[in-house]
């Protein structure tokens, strides 16, 4: 099993956002941002603040699917 933040970048395209702006928002760094563009793991605070940033729930950002 692998997690996938595809979600995550469809809402930050519907939300006109980018990567930095995340960041901002959020108050998360650009290297937990890259970790997930390369569906590596991160720890729940992050997750938490992305979530309360774009006031969504953790299914809206991640899935785990299964491994190729």
């Amino acid at each position: 099993m692998a997690v996938s933040y595809k979600k995550l970048w469809k809402l930050l395209i519907d939300k006109d956002m980018k990567k930095k702006d995340l960041c901002a928002k959020a108050g998360i760094s650009a290297a937990s941002v890259t970790k997930m563009g390369r569906n590596g793991h991160i720890t729940t605070e992050i997750l938490l603040k992305i979530c309360t940033a774009l006031d969504c729930k953790i299914e809206d950002i991640m899935e785990i699917v299964e491994d190729k």
